[in-house]
């Protein structure tokens, strides 16, 4: 096939074994290792083209034992300009958000909001509701404290000053199965691993549902206990500081705080020296829907609005019942910018139970609304089976993509009318603010690929992914997927980066010469530490 300039086209797939990609001596690996941005391999030889510049990216030592997958095409034609092992399936880690977030703005719609309804089932008179009342969600992963107070605000506005019944939690839009397929108990506690449901709270506008915000501080002096504070406010949760301790000024900070397996009691251990830092972290809770009805129980108590009867979680509101309040979400082609920019695993799970109750009327469960992704995959081109899905967020390692159908995505999407909104929804390389810039924010600084390369990042422990769009030194469009497993290196970032400057530098006019990676250890300590997203490490590191 000819490129529209006239030229042959070349489609690279790289067979070549291990012992001829290792034919480098050990001297100038460590060279390459050290050099910096802008620094080409091959200086002092002919350039190399494309093909070979990557070829020399991927063979890095960093690599060495491990498994790559990586695709380059042009965006505009759809040609392929460069493979490796296009077709090999390997852990995407959250690259997986690229179909959920795609499929959900196909089949959900850009305008889609959650609501959140509260209603009663009686009659209220002289300001008692004689029956009880529900709140009912439908997924919202943005719902704050804040929203469940205007919640409140409206009932007691509605008039109701007493309920004789219960407050029944109605969180029946999903089925009850919390966790998603082989996630980590050694995640149980941390924050991008909640529970999902279609009732919860997220403590700040990060929108982590599920969780809560655990800040520690030194006492006084040696032998007090930390002050400790949980936002929002409630008792639904539970610290025990029995085994922690303030110690002298110089003393060593081993502060841990971590929830219990299976309850809502939150323990803070170790020391903390007078005067020093606070120890801040996000801690799911369990059972988001219980959560949510605590929250909301105070916010009516704050507006005097007093619930006789106890809580009951997951009853069905009935259809007869009156709405008195409503709260709508931020509509989905808004809530892609905190769910993409920093890689919201439980928005993902959100939205793809969403999807699965959109598309079939029953409570919505990972099979439907991954179904539904894999049907609209289909729809776009993509060989959906040629894929393993099994969430929405990449957390699970049964997921299994190949950069080929990536990159098929990438392509596809753009003929799509809401593609604008999605694009936006990218992190941006080298972009400071976290909201545009997202888990790219620190990376590719000081090259031709800052402010232009967009892309999803990927970080499980020997799992890595770059995926997105970068324009040439042309201003043509390359769409890349690049996928890397199995590797043994603190990090692999710097290879995907070097890749995605490289393309960034290519042109149609001239061979490029391949951008070496930096050295691990020129890399920040966010970016080394491989097996998370940096924006699942809080406070924010990328």
């Amino acid at each position: 096939m000819s490129r529209p300039d006239g030229s042959v086209r070349r489609d690279h797939v790289n067979f070549r074994t291990g012992a001829r990609r290792w034919a480098l001596p050990a001297a100038a690996l460590v060279v390459a290792a050290t050099l910096s941005w802008g620094a080409p391999a091959g200086a002092d030889s002919d350039p190399s083209g494309l093909p070979e510049a990557i070829d020399t990216i991927l063979g890095d030592p960093r690599m060495e034992g491990g498994a790559a997958s990586v695709v380059v095409a042009d965006a505009g034609t759809g040609e392929t300009l460069y493979q490796h092992s296009p077709t090999g399936r390997l852990t995407p880690a959250s690259n997986t958000k690229l179909a959920t977030s795609t499929a959900a703005m196909g089949v959900l719609g850009p305008d889609y909001r959650f609501t959140t309804d509260v209603l009663a089932d009686g009659r209220v008179r002289d300001g008692v509701l004689g029956g009880d009342l529900y709140l009912r969600g439908t997924g919202d992963p943005t719902t704050l404290a804040a929203d469940y107070d205007r919640l409140a605000a409206q009932v007691a506005a509605a008039g109701v000053k007493r309920v004789a019944g219960r407050l029944v939690a109605d969180d029946t839009r999903f089925d009850a199965h919390r966790l998603g397929d082989t996630w980590g108990a050694d995640d149980e506690s941390s924050y991008y691993a909640a529970q999902i449901s279609a009732l919860t709270v997220a403590p700040d506008t990060d929108y982590d549902a599920g969780t809560v915000i655990v800040e520690a501080k030194p006492g006084a002096k040696a032998g007090d206990k930390p002050a400790v504070s949980v936002t929002p406010k409630n008792d639904y949760v539970r610290v025990d500081v029995s085994g922690a301790s303030t110690v002298g000024a110089g003393g060593e900070d081993t502060l841990a705080v971590e929830r219990q397996h299976g309850t809502n009691t939150i323990t803070v251990s170790g020391t903390v020296p007078v005067g020093g830092g606070t120890t801040k972290e996000w801690v799911t809770v369990w059972e988001p829907t219980g959560y949510a009805a605590a929250v909301f129980r105070d916010a009516l108590a704050a507006h005097g609005v007093k619930v006789g009867g106890p809580t009951r979680l997951g009853k069905a509101a009935p259809a007869a019942a009156k709405r008195l309040a409503t709260h709508d979400s931020m509509a989905l082609k808004d809530l892609l910018v905190p769910f993409m920019k920093l890689s919201n695993n439980m928005h993902a799970e959100a939205l793809v139970k969403a999807m699965g109750y959109k598309t079939t009327g029953r409570p919505g469960s990972w099979g439907d609304g991954l179904a539904a992704v894999a049907d609209y995959l289909k729809g776009a081109g993509v060989d959906a089976a040629k894929i393993r899905q099994v969430d929405g967020s990449g957390l699970s390692r049964k997921d299994n993509f190949a950069a080929r159908q990536i990159a098929d995505l990438l392509l596809s999407v753009r003929d799509e009318s809401w593609y604008a909104d999605w694009y936006a929804s990218l992190p941006v390389a080298c972009a400071p603010d976290r909201f545009v810039g997202g888990t790219l924010r620190t990376r590719m600084c000081d090259t031709p690929a800052a402010l232009n390369a967009r892309g999803k990042t990927g970080s499980l422990t020997g799992a890595s992914a770059l995926s997105g769009y970068v324009k040439d030194a042309d201003g043509r469009e390359l769409v890349y997927s690049i996928v890397q497993n199995n590797y043994l290196a603190s990090s692999v970032k710097p290879l995907e980066d070097a890749i995605v400057v490289t393309l960034a530098r290519s042109s149609a006019a001239k061979r490029v010469t391949a951008v070496l990676p930096r050295s691990t250890r020129a890399v920040p300590a966010a970016e080394r530490r491989g097996d998370l997203e940096c924006s699942w490490r809080k406070p924010a590191t990328c």
